[in-house]
């Protein structure tokens, strides 16, 4: 496994558990569903930080044109996130009788889902480009 790979997965865990202790936070003011995605900006400013900061090269975009590709790639990862969450912990789970903290453990999975995707996405189109010296 490649170093800035396992800077990416360090930082995501980072920003993981930020997301997902807002949404539990968040959970006890609205429903589960806005709640993931109100936890998930909270997780990506987090997680644009720590990349930027300790994972890929610096490169000649200005920070406010990468935070824009960075939410970019991640409104299709939120899709993903909510998606899988929300089937879980809605569907799968009760038909399986499955009820221990089932919500957050179906938003944990979710949470993990885009992990490979959002790497390359982030690496050749976020952060990509002529790099800076």
């Amino acid at each position: 496994m490649s170093r800035p790979f396992v800077r990416f997965a360090l930082s995501g865990g980072v920003a993981a558990a930020i997301n997902i202790l807002s949404r539990m936070a968040l959970s006890q003011v609205t429903t589960y569903s806005v709640a993931i995605v109100c936890a998930y900006v909270v997780g990506m400013t987090t997680a644009f930080v720590l990349m930027k900061l300790y994972v890929f090269e610096k490169s000649a975009r200005h920070a406010g044109s990468e935070y824009l590709r960075f939410a970019g790639v991640n409104v299709i990862a939120l899709v993903q996130v909510w998606a899988v969450s929300l089937i879980l912990a809605r569907n799968v789970f009760p038909l399986i009788n499955f009820h221990f903290h089932a919500e957050t453990i179906a938003h944990v999975i979710g949470v993990l889902s885009p992990i490979a995707t959002s790497y390359f996405l982030h690496k050749y189109f976020t952060f990509g480009g002529p790099n800076v010296a």
